[in-house]
């Protein structure tokens, strides 16, 4: 499932994929594949991008049950 919640709040930071992966010292392809769904990232990783963003695991992570 595709992470728009990552992706909205990255943008509203005005990073790009990138300087996100930089700050997470990680790659920019491993931000993307989180943002399209194609890699569920480690917890480690996951807190990592919510310091950056300034969001809770919640705000980023969370799913939320589909009626």
């Amino acid at each position: 499932m595709k992470n728009l919640k990552l992706k909205a709040a990255r943008a509203a930071k005005d990073l790009s994929q990138d300087d996100l992966a930089k700050i997470c010292g990680v790659s920019r392809q491993t931000i993307n594949a989180i943002e399209k769904g194609d890699y569920n990232p480690t917890i480690k990783l996951c807190r990592m991008i919510c310091r950056a963003l300034d969001k809770s695991l919640d705000e980023l992570f969370w799913e939320e049950d589909e009626v």
